[in-house]
């Protein structure tokens, strides 16, 4: 018999063994956990969007304790504030909606035609011909020529009860997961002084309870402040859209202008998404190729405006990332949760940064997610230096990168 390995034999598993078995589990556990995320949308979705809502509003909760209010009626109002203006942003979107739905036979008519008329430039997209028609002598034996079925009209006609379908259930998951949201974000909002004071108590290191709270005042702080430039900055390109769309004689422009302004919230795929929108309303409302791109033009020049002038001063440089890590997290986000995920990717993001930042194992993942710098040493220095990059303690300066001394021991 065989005598059986020791203790110090059994442990003398070569590292990268080791090493690579770790970095396997974690990324089978990434996988997990983003397919669970994905399919648990129904109940995850209104949790994060309340969570998101009340680090935005928390703020002006804390400032109504200054009118010697408690947090219930503080809560109560700031909420129904929020609905207030969303009923009264849907109330004007209302009438212009109502006059497009009912204009919608005759603009996919017209879309149709603008198909088929791109489709016969095209050799392989053509649609198909028509039957030659008979000779005269033949006229009244032969049965009138049937035309050749088109399968893009076929396809189209056959989905539009499916379409109907299914808008009518989204409506009504919409409808629930709205109550479900505003009602937990009212809890939220009423305890979340308590929620922090509790989980501070339970941490027994005092300070880790200082990063604890500053982490928390700070994302706070940050995404209250992300929503209000943004409000701001998408108002003003909601306007010039308005304005432009009125004077292009595109039909409508308050409705534009608040679509607009809405989907420039979503970055990168929010403005791509509403030029193409205006381009197909240009070209169901005009019948000249100039005017037809007009109002699409029109769009990314204010685009270009707001993304390379207004923005960069409004938002400041203590909110700007890395657009590399915003664009991943849009895309994320709304894979896995479509457009309410591509809502709250921005925020997400500049929380996760926060929690990167001050807790010591995940530092490292916090310089990819700053802005990029032009004070990066040269590739031959970092070789021969043999120093590391680290990102500054939070005590010494959050949120810049160079070579710094140790962090204390005691971190959260």
């Amino acid at each position: 018999m065989n005598p059986e390995p020791s203790a110090t034999q059994a442990s003398s598993t070569p590292p990268i063994v080791r090493t690579r078995s770790n970095w396997a589990l974690r990324a089978i556990l990434v996988l997990v956990f983003a397919f669970t995320v994905q399919h648990a949308r129904a109940l995850l979705l209104p949790i994060v969007i309340a969570v998101v809502l009340t680090f935005m509003l928390a703020p002006v909760v804390r400032s109504l304790r200054k009118f010697h209010m408690n947090d219930a009626i503080s809560a109560a109002l700031v909420v129904l504030a929020l609905l207030a203006g969303l009923v009264i942003v849907g109330s004007a979107l209302t009438g212009p909606a109502l006059s497009w739905w009912e204009r919608a036979p005759s603009n996919m008519q017209q879309l149709s035609a603008a198909v088929d008329r791109l489709r016969s430039s095209l050799p392989l997209f053509a649609p198909p011909e028509s039957q030659p028609k008979q000779p005269a002598r033949n006229a009244r034996n032969a049965p009138p020529p049937q035309p050749q079925p088109d399968p893009l009209k076929e396809r189209i006609a056959s989905e539009g009860v499916e379409f109907t379908r299914v808008l009518f259930l989204q409506f009504t998951s919409f409808a629930v997961s709205a109550a479900a949201t505003v009602m937990l974000l009212y809890f939220l909002l009423a305890s979340e002084r308590w929620l922090i004071a509790r989980t501070v108590q339970a941490i027994p290191r005092p300070r880790a309870r200082a990063l604890l709270l500053s982490g928390v005042r700070q994302a706070q702080r940050d995404i209250s402040h992300f929503f209000a430039t943004q409000l701001f900055i998408n108002c003003g390109v909601g306007a010039a859209v308005a304005t432009t769309s009125w004077w292009l004689d595109l039909p409508n422009p308050l409705l534009w202008g608040i679509t607009i302004g809405v989907l420039n919230f979503i970055p990168y795929l929010g403005p791509t998404a509403a030029a193409v929108m205006m381009l197909v309303a240009g070209v169901l409302t005009f019948d000249t190729l100039p005017s037809a791109v007009a109002p699409a033009l029109a769009l990314i020049g204010v685009h270009a405006i707001e993304s390379n002038i207004v923005s960069p001063l409004v938002v400041g440089r203590r909110l700007e990332l890395n657009p590399l890590a915003v664009f991943v997290s849009v895309l994320l986000w709304g894979w896995l949760w479509g457009i309410p995920g591509a809502l709250i990717a921005v925020p997400v993001l500049l929380g996760l940064r926060i929690a990167c930042r001050r807790i010591r194992a995940m530092r490292k993942f916090a310089m990819y997610l700053e802005r990029n710098g032009d004070d990066l040493p040269s590739l031959r220095s970092l070789i021969r230096s043999p120093r590391r990059l680290r990102v500054r303690p939070v005590h010494a300066g959050v949120g810049r990168v160079g070579a710094t001394r140790q962090a204390p021991r005691e971190d959260l």
